[in-house]
Parts: C-alpha cells; sequence; structure tokens
C-alpha cells in the first residue's frame, strides 16, 4: 500500500507546507491552509521514461515561414453575442481555454446558459457540463431564457476523469465548445483532497486543457472569486487559461460588465456591458447611455468624461460635490477612481490655480458604477471641483478629457480622436481637449485646446 502523509496547502497562492500555518508565508493570507492528503506520486509524469522514444516519435517540427501561414490561420467561432465577441477579440477561437470569473449569483449561469443557446443558432455544437445544478434547474433556466435547441446537450457530473471519456467517446468528433460550470466542483479520483481545493482545482483544470487542446475545442470555464475579489482556487488559473474575463456588476445595479483581464487572441482591458432582465441579458449597444445620469438642467459639480475602455469609447458622468467641514480633518472620499489621484488634483488647484480646498470635504462619485483607471480623466475632474467650489453650471452639452501634470499643464491623451467621434455621435456640441500640435475638425462640434489648467478661468468665465 502506498503512504501516505498530510500536507497544507495556500488556497490562495497555492503555497505548500508541511505543517499548518496561520499565516502564508507567500501571500500573507490568513487561515488559508487547508490539510490534504498525498501520497508522493506523481501522475502526469508517470512512465515518461520508458515511452520516450514512442513520445519523441509523435512530435512533429514546424518552422515559421511564410509558406506554412495557411496552416496557422485562426479559426473562431461566433458566439451570437456582439458584446462576448467584442471582448474575445472577435469569437471564440477554436482551442482556446476561457476562464469566467465572478461573484455568486451575478449571473454567470445565465450568460453561458445564453451563449449556448445564439451559439447552436449559428449551428455550433455547444455541451453544457453542470456541476452545481440538477437537469431540472438546468431546464428551468433554458424555458426562462427560450433556449431551446438540437445544438445544446446537458448534463450534470463533477468527476473529471467520466468527464473527459465522456467527450473522447460520444463528441469528440462533433464538438465545438464545452462549457463547465463550475470548476470548484470538479475533483479527480487521482487527488485525495476535497472539490474546490488548489490540488483539486490545478489538476482537474489540466486534464481539462488537454483534452480541449488535443480535439480543438473552446473550452469555458466557470468560476467563483472570493470576496477580496480574487478567484476562489488558485490564482495559477489565470497562467493555465488563454483569456480570463471577470463578471463585473450586481448588487442594485442593473447593468453587467464582462471585462477583459487577459487575452492571448486579442486586446487586454476590453469590455462588453449587458444589462439584466427577467428574460436574461441583453446587449447594451450603446453603454454611453447608461452611464450618464438623465437630468434636464444644468447644474453645478458635474461634467461629462469621454473615457476609453479597451478599443470601446464611453462617456461617463463626473459628479462632485464640496462643502465646509466641521471636523479638524476634512473627508476626502472617491468612489470608482483613485482617492489618491484626487488628493493630487486637489494639491494642484491649490498650487497652480489658487483653489483652496483644504477647510473642505471633497466628494467625488462617479456615475453608473463604472470604474475609471486612466488619468485621461483629470481634466474632467478638475472641472467638476472648480464648478462644484465655486457653484458653477457647467453645460451638458460639453464634454472633457486630458491628463494634468504637477505643474498644471495638460498632456495628450491616447486615440483623442476616438472620444470625439464618440461626442459627437451622441450630440455633444464643444470638447475640451489638451493641446498636442493636431488639428481636429468637427462640423457640428466645436473643439477647444487649452495647454494649462490657468486657461479654464477664461472658460468658467464665459458661462
Amino acid at each position: 500500500m502506498k503512504k501516505l502523509h498530510n500536507i497544507y496547502t495556500c488556497q490562495v497562492c497555492g503555497a505548500k507546507s508541511s505543517k499548518w500555518l496561520g499565516r502564508c508565508e507567500d501571500c500573507s493570507t490568513w487561515n488559508s491552509f487547508v490539510v490534504e492528503s498525498v501520497d508522493g506520486t506523481h501522475h502526469y509524469g508517470k512512465n515518461i521514461t520508458s515511452n520516450n522514444h514512442n513520445i519523441l516519435s509523435e512530435i512533429e517540427i514546424y518552422s515559421l515561414c511564410k509558406e506554412e501561414d495557411e496552416q496557422l490561420s485562426v479559426e473562431r467561432y461566433d458566439t451570437g453575442l456582439n458584446e462576448f465577441n467584442r471582448v474575445l477579440g472577435g469569437g471564440c477561437v477554436a482551442g482556446s481555454v476561457i476562464l469566467l470569473c465572478g461573484e455568486p449569483g451575478i449571473g454567470k449561469s445565465t450568460l453561458v446558459m445564453q451563449l449556448c443557446n445564439n451559439a447552436g443558432k449559428k449551428n455550433i455544437s455547444c455541451f453544457y457540463i453542470s456541476g452545481e445544478e440538477s437537469l431540472m434547474q438546468l431546464k428551468l433556466r433554458a424555458k426562462r431564457l427560450s433556449a431551446f435547441g438540437e445544438n445544446i446537450k446537458l448534463i450534470t457530473a463533477t468527476n473529471v476523469n467520466e468527464i473527459i471519456n465522456f467527450l473522447k467517446k460520444l463528441y469528440s468528433d462533433r464538438l465545438n465548445i464545452v462549457i463547465v460550470d463550475s470548476v470548484q466542483t470538479l475533483y479527480s479520483d487521482e487527488i485525495s483532497s476535497a472539490p474546490g481545493t488548489v490540488s483539486q482545482v490545478k489538476a482537474c483544470t489540466f486534464e481539462l486543457i488537454k483534452i480541449a487542446k488535443a480535439k480543438n475545442i473552446v473550452l469555458v470555464i466557470v468560476g467563483h472569486i472570493t470576496k477580496d475579489g480574487q478567484i476562489a482556487g488558485p490564482k495559477v488559473l489565470e497562467h493555465m487559461v488563454d483569456t480570463v474575463l471577470y463578471f463585473e456588476g450586481g448588487g442594485v445595479q442593473q447593468h453587467r460588465i464582462v471585462r477583459t483581464i487577459k487575452n492571448r487572441f486579442g486586446s487586454t482591458n476590453e469590455i462588453g456591458v449587458f444589462e439584466m432582465s427577467s428574460s436574461g441579458l441583453n446587449e447594451v449597444l450603446n453603454p454611453s447611455k447608461l452611464f450618464m445620469t438623465e437630468r434636464e438642467d444644468d447644474v453645478s459639480g458635474a461634467c461629462i468624461f469621454a473615457g476609453l475602455e479597451g478599443t470601446r469609447s464611453l462617456l461617463v458622468e463626473v459628479q462632485a460635490l464640496v462643502v465646509h467641514s466641521y471636523i479638524p480633518v476634512p473627508r476626502r472620499a472617491a468612489i470608482g477612481w483613485d482617492s489618491n489621484r484626487l488628493a493630487m488634483i486637489i494639491a494642484i488647484l491649490n498650487t497652480r490655480l489658487g483653489l483652496s480646498l483644504g477647510d473642505k470635504e471633497v466628494y467625488l462619485n462617479i456615475a453608473g458604477g463604472l470604474r475609471i483607471n486612466e488619468p485621461a480623466a483629470d481634466l474632467a475632474v478638475t472641472v467638476a471641483l472648480i464648478s462644484a467650489a465655486r457653484d458653477i453650471k457647467i453645460p451638458r452639452n460639453t464634454v472633457f478629457f486630458g491628463e494634468i501634470g504637477l505643474s498644471g499643464e495638460l498632456r495628450k491623451v491616447v486615440q483623442a480622436e476616438n472620444r470625439i467621434n464618440e461626442a459627437h455621435k451622441l450630440g455633444f456640441e464643444n470638447v475640451v481637449v489638451p493641446y498636442d500640435g493636431k488639428h481636429y475638425t468637427s462640423n457640428m462640434t466645436t473643439i477647444t485646446q487649452i495647454s494649462h489648467i490657468t486657461e479654464l478661468v477664461k472658460f468658467f468665465s464665459k458661462l
């Protein structure tokens, strides 16, 4: 009999220890170690030395020459969801592995069910493997989403060995997309630990990736995230797959955002916007209207920012509130933006423009629940703060974008033309941008270029 021994594994970073530790030495996480029983056998490298000759005879060597370009062409499947195709770079690549992560209850299962339904209508064979729900629950969801078709097959299974044998024997020839919901429920007979642990998740994902690459199948793996926003299980999953998608939103918000974190076949930081309804997720074709509040009159402390998410231009509303403080240390709060950058903008306004906010409480909010990470929002935040502090109303037909340096100068930003075109498409009449030496022309939109924040004084004097 094989001798078993216990090993402790961190459920966050995958670090191993021969004894239990209260705090992981690698990722500094408390109470993350779980005991696992192992037999010391390395299954993946078994019998390699005895079969070296056979393995080498099966390996094919390729060269990077122009004559073989046609053999290296990328085959993509149209999922039928334009927003999902966008985040993937144009559709699912055959043989790729996609990891879809999100909080419990946010709508991951709804999204992949609609993916099966829309892809099945395009004669793409889909196979849905559920380890969390029964067949009756899946049918109820399919009925609510009107997801019926001969190209959609459903099974409920948790044993990864049975799943792989099932895929090899029954559906290896006419299978295009396989969805596993979720990876935390799978287990392998060769691993003695419980499902959801680091060893089980790594081993099961590795076996599924092998079959997906060998059969040229699109594998979509659904994974949960913890309350800290990390993938439940090992972080190494992000390195094993080709594409990592985060499903954001939930709570009281109706919209959902699919964000690309990693993509070997397209751009990163791309987003797809959906809106949750009783009949499922609906694609939002114009996200700018979703992130701009509907108000009829001009108000102080609010302006429109032309942002950029991947290759998509979005117009969002930046809201600021400046009030007198009755405490020694005034509050500084930013929702949807970096609080450190807000403190920097306040310091620049004090030093370069003479606007002192030291005794004021400052609150900043990005409408719609969107989070902005690019520095191009500096100008919009600055205008909103000045407007709130001086009670000056900003016209709703004006858009701002630009990065501000510590000396108060405005720096150019990437894809300025795309931002201007988005503002023009939505009917905005004025756009304020940094001066970058280029001449922008537009028939319906007036473009104002400024090089320093002191020029904002002239802009506000006209209001």
